[in-house]
């Protein structure tokens, strides 16, 4: 049985509005969200704590053009741009992986390290890629309040999806400086499941 459903979050009279208006896009561990008009969508979370603290990742993180933009937000909610695009994960199964995906998720890792994320990590699900391979970041968690001194989990879902040999060879030839310690780290998690 799915733990998503049969919650109940009490809104303010906006977040209902809000919520009427909205078509179902999708629902996570944290909640579910809806498109709204306008190239917004709606996040309602679960709880106060983890919206809270998105809230003011997305705020922080509010000069990046990775990250979605914020309009408003209630106890339990957020209302922010919607990044088009395609999940990163789906597209690389029916696409493979090509450089420019490769160079643009270093420049995103890069990014997360100018706004200094603690976490230097993201999952393949929670990223999007527009027409032109652009990297838009949906649901940024603990970035701020986590350790991760390498992208594990990135390099694990391109394990997984079969192209994390293409991804490292990226790595050496556009940001060798990290190379010969991230590629001992996923190898190393890889094998033994160690951080």
């Amino acid at each position: 049985m799915n733990k998503n459903v049969g919650y109940y979050i009490q809104l303010d009279d906006r977040g209902e509005k809000l919520l009427r208006s909205g078509e179902f896009l999708g629902v996570g561990h944290n909640g579910i969200v809806y498109l709204l008009p306008h190239n917004r969508v709606i996040k309602i979370f679960k709880s106060k704590v983890v919206c809270a603290s998105e809230y003011s990742i997305l705020k922080k993180t509010s000069k990046s053009k990775h990250f979605p933009d914020i309009y408003f937000c209630g106890s339990h909610y957020i209302v922010r741009s919607y990044a088009k695009g395609e999940r990163l994960d789906y597209y690389i199964k029916k696409n493979g992986l090509n450089h420019k995906i490769c160079s643009n998720l270093i420049k995103l890792l890069k990014e997360f390290k100018k706004l200094k994320f603690t976490k230097l990590d993201i999952r393949c699900k929670d990223l999007y890629l527009d027409d032109n391979f652009y990297i838009n970041v949906i649901d940024p968690k603990n970035n701020y309040s986590k350790r991760c001194i390498y992208p594990r989990h990135l390099m694990k879902g391109l394990n997984n999806l079969g192209v994390l040999g293409d991804f490292l060879n990226v790595i050496h030839s556009e940001y060798n400086e990290v190379y010969d310690d991230w590629s001992f780290r996923i190898e190393r998690y890889l094998k033994r499941g160690i951080k």
